[in-house]
């Protein structure tokens, strides 16, 4: 497999093949955030995750592909990861989705809220929305899986290579809550072949994370 995830601010977006889908990711801004779009390749209708800046960039990596946004998902509410929502909005016309404790928080309306549990139609391909509280009160992972083999799991903020998400900067953050809803619903219902996309950075998989869990809950971070 010639994908590795890796990509830099300035750099074309990479993109891999998972069999029902098509996922493109590129870097944006000077906080290495990662903008992914999911494209289902029956239909061609797209979901993009996370507009986090420099809308330009997005917006050729939407055209390269070819497919048409029908959906824009933010993981979760900081502002690094919105800077770009207002223009997709307005450049695609989708439809907008977001965990139900940070709507609110966001630069554009909420069509829809989600909950741990719920699944997200794209075209023919059906992701399922895992709720990460933690990070932020509302913070939203997103998965499918593919012809591939693997599980691709979106993680927002929510988990990297090396650890979880920061939870030391907001009164509303808890370590406790993030370690225990990444070990329940990330670690207890994914297997260790599953590609892990996070929000900055590097991907990851989740059998190269597994061995680590007690040394993070050890550690507090």
């Amino acid at each position: 497999m010639s994908y590795d995830g890796r990509v830099t601010p300035g750099d074309a977006p990479v993109t891999r093949d998972a069999g029902p889908a098509r996922i493109s990711k590129v870097s944006v801004s000077d906080m290495h955030n990662n903008a992914y779009l999911i494209t289902d390749k029956t239909s061609g209708e797209a979901l993009l995750i996370d507009a986090a800046d420099d809308w330009p960039a997005i917006s050729a990596m939407i055209e390269a592909d070819g497919g048409r946004v029908t959906h824009i998902a933010t993981t979760h509410r900081h502002w690094d990861h919105v800077r770009a929502l207002r223009d997709a909005v307005h450049a695609t016309g989708a439809h907008t989705l977001a965990g139900a404790d940070d709507a609110d928080e966001l630069p554009v309306a909420t069509d829809r809220r989600l909950r741990d549990g719920d699944t997200v139609r794209v075209g023919d391909l059906t992701l399922q929305v895992v709720a990460l509280r933690g990070h932020t009160p509302g913070s939203v992972a997103f998965s499918f899986r593919g012809t591939d083999g693997f599980t691709h799991l979106f993680t927002g903020d929510s988990l990297f290579p090396g650890g979880v998400g920061a939870t030391d900067h907001y009164d509303y953050q808890s370590f406790p809550q993030l370690i225990d809803d990444v070990e329940h619903r990330v670690f207890g219902r994914y297997d260790d072949e599953t590609w892990v996309y996070p929000g900055h950075g590097d991907d990851t998989t989740l059998g190269a994370e597994r061995p680590h869990l007690a040394q993070w809950r050890d550690r507090g971070w």
